[in-house]
């Protein structure tokens, strides 16, 4: 296989058929954010510049376009043979995508930062013996648990003197953070046999310079964890690494009589995805409790002058659920912030599963706690060490792109999907404590606001504060500014890209009501998948 710049031709003259669904402009992974030099031209939003071959580069906007400050946006020729290394293969749409190689590209999640840099400001975070180039300087690979980081510096050629990444992390010039390895994405073109990076990967580099890192160490770097994992399997070693996502990890330990500990944000559905999992989950909030009501009560019985112990109401409630046989969930949630004295208890529990060192539980029954991290609670408590460590840990972090599916499921207000599909950095925003602000769930309280008040606008601001409540009004105002139709012909409607067919369907959506018509012969001609969008969003705002 040899890595590639994609050409002038294969995005402009003869657009690959990737391009002509997915559009020519690229996402920028955090790495290519934190590298690339911005002159307030080169990044817009997460989108960034790339370069091409021959001299040329694709605009953050997607455009045919000349410039020197771009990121990377890799390809890779793949030769007889090599497709025997692409992994986890989906097919969405006619556009396929395959795993290879490995990156640093993601911001580390939060709950996990202040354990990397304590542990890298104590010496104590241990290397793996591998590196990546990042803008042209070798940077160490350390492994943080399951986890494999690279710390990097921010670049301090920025117009604005920070970066916001793609999980609305604010980073300064000059700064260093922790990036996490991941698996590369890539679409693949089986007919020209040509995998094509699903963002701008990353950046640092002038053009020189970029071509000859693509030549040498790009692919020896990528591949290098691949490379190990192939040398153990030759040696006799038996064993599956499969793709999971948050739901599929909750089950797996469950399902193996494992405690599971959900780390994430307020608002991040931690409950939900248990409640996914079994709806009929005992959920206890601890921040309610003491360490009598979670170990029961003793009290004096004077007729025989005994003192008698009391279970738990949760345990008979617990016991009553899982007399079923199936398993049920055990949800203790906000363990964090909980007090030391009702950790400790919850400990023994977790260690002994007896309650009070008395009460077994259900043999059926299995742990899940959940709880938010000292930096977004003030009464957060860290976990002690012997009971952290009773768990497995996941750690879920909600965007734009996985909330959307939940959203469609749940039928949330066609509104809220339509803005925080064009502005997923709104989907969260800064708790101050004195207005609202905006998370996964309170966007949900938002759709039931809007849902039951026929969409006023004015119920907004209360949930989600004023600056985001304004954005909103702003965003659909803009949209009414651009309901006059432009005509395009077929020529010009070829060469549009999805992005751009469905603003010109959103447009269409605010010329429906005075040109029905007209908007609904012009949205047939951007092709079906737009039309049944543009339909399902009008129907749904005019109930």
């Amino acid at each position: 296989m040899k890595s590639i710049f994609l050409s002038h031709k294969q995005l402009f003259e003869n657009p690959l058929p990737v391009f002509r669904t997915v559009g020519t402009a690229a996402q920028a992974s955090d790495l290519a954010m934190i590298t690339a030099p911005d002159d307030g031209f080169t990044l817009s939003g997460n989108s960034v510049n790339y370069f091409l071959s021959e001299g040329e580069c694709c605009d953050r906007f997607g455009r045919d376009h000349v410039g020197g400050n771009c990121a990377v946006r890799p390809a890779i020729l793949l030769e007889p043979g090599d497709e025997s290394l692409l992994s986890h293969a989906r097919e969405v749409s006619d556009i396929v995508t395959v795993e290879l190689g490995t990156y640093p590209s993601v911001m580390l999640e939060p709950s996990m930062r202040d354990m990397a840099e304590r542990q890298h400001r104590d010496g104590t975070l241990k290397k793996t013996g591998t590196a990546y180039t990042i803008a042209g300087e070798k940077r160490d690979v350390y492994r943080l648990g399951a986890k494999q980081i690279v710390r990097v510096p921010v670049t301090e050629e920025t117009a604005a003197g920070y970066v916001q990444l793609s999980d609305g992390s604010i980073v300064n010039s000059g700064e260093e953070i922790f990036l996490e390895v991941r698996p590369v994405r890539w679409y693949y073109d089986e007919i020209n046999k040509l995998l094509i990076c699903g963002r701008a990967l990353f950046a640092g580099f002038g053009r020189e310079e970029a071509a000859g890192y693509m030549n040498e160490a790009f692919l020896e770097e990528l591949l290098a964890e691949d490379d190990k994992e192939l040398a153990s399997g030759m040696a006799g070693t038996t064993y599956h690494i499969e793709e999971h996502d948050e739901l599929d990890l909750i089950r797996a330990f469950i399902k193996a009589d494992i405690p599971v500990f959900i780390h994430g944000l307020t608002g991040d559905g931690k409950s939900d995805r248990v409640k996914e999992i079994d709806p009929d989950v005992l959920d206890i909030e601890l921040v309610n409790e003491t360490p009598e009501t979670i170990n029961g009560r003793a009290v004096y019985n004077e007729t025989n002058d005994k003192i008698i112990d009391i279970k738990p109401v949760w345990l008979v409630k617990l016991e009553r659920l899982c007399e079923d046989g199936q398993l049920h969930i055990l949800f203790f949630d906000e363990l964090t912030n909980a007090t030391k004295q009702t950790q400790a208890v919850i400990f023994k529990i977790v260690l002994d599963r007896f309650v009070n060192n008395r009460w077994p539980l259900p043999p059926n029954a299995r742990i899940v706690a959940a709880g938010n991290d000292r930096a977004e609670s003030s009464v957060a408590h860290d976990l002690a060490e012997p009971l952290f460590g009773r768990f497995a840990h996941i750690y879920i972090r909600t965007t734009v792109e996985n909330w959307m599916p939940w959203a469609v499921r749940k039928k949330i207000n066609p509104y809220v999907m339509e803005f925080l599909a064009n502005n997923d950095l709104y989907l969260r925003t800064t708790f101050t404590g004195t207005e609202g602000y905006a998370d996964p769930r309170r966007w949900e309280m938002v759709s039931r606001v809007l849902d039951s008040s026929d969409n006023d606008f004015a119920l907004i601001e209360p949930i989600v504060g004023r600056d985001t409540a304004e954005a909103f009004i702003r965003f659909f105002r803009a949209q009414e500014e651009m309901a006059d139709l432009v005509k395009y012909t077929d020529e010009e409607i070829s060469h549009l890209t999805v992005a751009r067919k469905y603003q010109i369907a959103q447009q269409c959506l605010y010329a429906a009501s005075a040109k029905p018509a007209e908007a609904e012969a012009l949205v047939e001609r951007l092709g079906p998948e737009f039309a049944a969008w543009f339909r399902y969003v009008l129907e749904r705002k005019r109930h």
